[in-house]
């Protein structure tokens, strides 16, 4: 069963997207990021090639060459053929719920401060609650206040 994690009060989500980006696959893994907009999918490329000099984060758009070889995919829709080989860990970067989540070990859904972002986020927590999915939660606002 997938375990679900929420990240949220999140200052910068594309941020803490590169963070626990970076963090996945120093553990090794295969990640898969939802950003079905595309304004969305161009900033967190961009972030992932500027997050930390000394932090860079293979990654690749869906339609690269490259992308059954790269740790990270950026990808717009979950039935893309490059989005197969990554099945290990989905970082939710849309409003809304992924489709076919269930597929992967592990999702990540980073929520912000704002309302607009944390309302839906709110309705994704209650249907993967509702269903029985592991779930955690940690608040990023608490762990930046303790860094």
């Amino acid at each position: 069963m997938t375990k679900i994690e929420f990240h949220h009060n999140a200052p910068d989500k594309f941020a803490a997207a590169a963070r626990l980006i970076g963090a996945a696959v120093a553990d090794g893994a295969r990640v898969l990021v939802f950003a079905p907009q595309r304004d969305v999918a161009q900033r967190i490329d961009h972030v992932l090639w500027t997050h930390g000099a000394l932090s860079f984060v293979p990654h690749v758009g869906a339609d690269s060459p490259l992308a059954a070889e790269t740790p990270v995919v950026i990808a717009g829709t979950l039935d893309h053929p490059a989005a197969a080989d990554h099945n290990q860990v989905l970082v939710n970067l849309d409003g809304e719920l992924p489709p076919a989540f269930a597929r992967f070990e592990r999702l990540i859904e980073i929520v912000g401060t704002d309302d607009a972002d944390r309302l839906p986020a709110r309705g994704r927590f209650r249907f993967y609650r509702d269903r029985g999915y592991p779930l955690t939660a940690s608040d990023l606002a608490a762990a930046d206040a303790n860094s």
